[in-house]
């Protein structure tokens, strides 16, 4: 018999420490700037200046973005002669970000038929 995620706990529950990292790991996409970097690294590595390009945000805040993702593990980074490049560290965080923001999505699009019939006449 199993006993939960790596076999550890109590009724199959993980153990505490796991769910401290995995709500760390949660915490840091909670921000819309840092799950939009996640997102884009996730298509292909970029630099910070095509990052900050794409989300939207200024050069500082990108940087201090990609290094806290980059602290926790989530990012990587080389350097490429004078600039950095970024990528995904961690490809199962890209898989979870993936799958809520399809899921989402795909809640958004089921109930947009309806809201746009309202304006049609129809």
């Amino acid at each position: 018999m199993t006993t939960g995620v790596g076999g550890h706990g109590a009724h199959g529950d993980p153990p505490a420490e796991l769910l401290t990292e995995a709500a760390a790991a949660f915490g840091l996409l909670a921000s819309t700037a840092r799950l939009h970097l996640v997102w884009v690294l996730a298509q292909g590595e970029s630099d910070v200046s095509g990052l900050a390009e794409r989300v939207g945000g200024a050069l500082p805040a990108v940087s201090q973005h990609l290094t806290k993702l980059k602290l926790a593990g989530l990012v990587g980074a080389r350097r490429e002669g004078r600039r950095m490049v970024y990528f995904v560290a961690d490809p199962d965080v890209v898989t979870v970000v993936r799958l809520m923001v399809t899921q989402l999505a795909s809640r958004s699009e089921a109930a947009a038929p309806a809201a746009g019939l309202r304006g049609t006449g129809a």
